[in-house]
């Protein structure tokens, strides 16, 4: 059974989902009207069967002293980080192998986090959808999204909402007549 992948990020509204440094400060930052609370992170969690990241994410998200996956199996992918370093998570040598592996294991939804990973998800077709959280702010810098696709990746609108804070949330599913969905 293959999974399909799901996106929940929040980012600048010039694009970034992290600084140049990884860090993450900007994504609390509101327009003065109040918090946006977890933006539906919660919930969100709580529709998926697992976890996809690189390395990169990991390394930011790992210090957490929180854990935020409620308990989910957590896949990594990295090619250098030790596979029993964190006991909480699943390292993969190559996204073909995790992609096997979260195929294999039966998960029907799994959670995409972290730019590269997303890019090469879409790019293969295995995304339906993508759920961006747009903070009030422009950094200037830091990592994308969104990067060189080897084809378009027609979107369908589903919402958008304005939350606490200024945060702007819209939701779109990945058209299936998208070369990426029939990749």
């Amino acid at each position: 059974m293959a999974f399909t992948g799901h996106v929940f990020l929040g980012m600048s509204v010039d694009g970034y989902i992290s600084r140049p440094d990884d860090g993450l400060d900007f994504l609390d930052r509101t327009d003065g009207s109040g918090e946006p609370g977890d933006a539906g992170f919660t919930d969100f969690v709580g529709s998926v069967d697992a976890l996809l990241m690189g390395r990169s994410t990991y390394r930011v998200i790992a210090p957490v002293a929180e854990w935020p996956y409620q308990g989910k199996p957590v896949h990594v992918v990295s090619s250098t980080l030790d596979p029993a370093a964190d006991p909480r998570i699943t390292v993969h040598r190559s996204l073909d192998d995790a992609v096997a592996a979260l195929d294999a294991a039966g998960y029907a939804r799994v959670y995409l986090d972290g730019g590269s990973t997303v890019r090469q998800l879409l790019a293969r077709g295995r995304v339906q959808t993508l759920c961006l959280s747009r903070v009030p702010v422009l950094v200037g810098e830091g990592f994308s999204l969104f990067g060189p696709l080897p084809h378009d990746v027609d979107l369908e609108h589903v919402s958008t909402e304005v939350l606490g804070g200024g945060m702007v949330q819209t939701t779109y599913r990945v058209r299936e007549s998208s070369p990426a969905a029939t990749a």
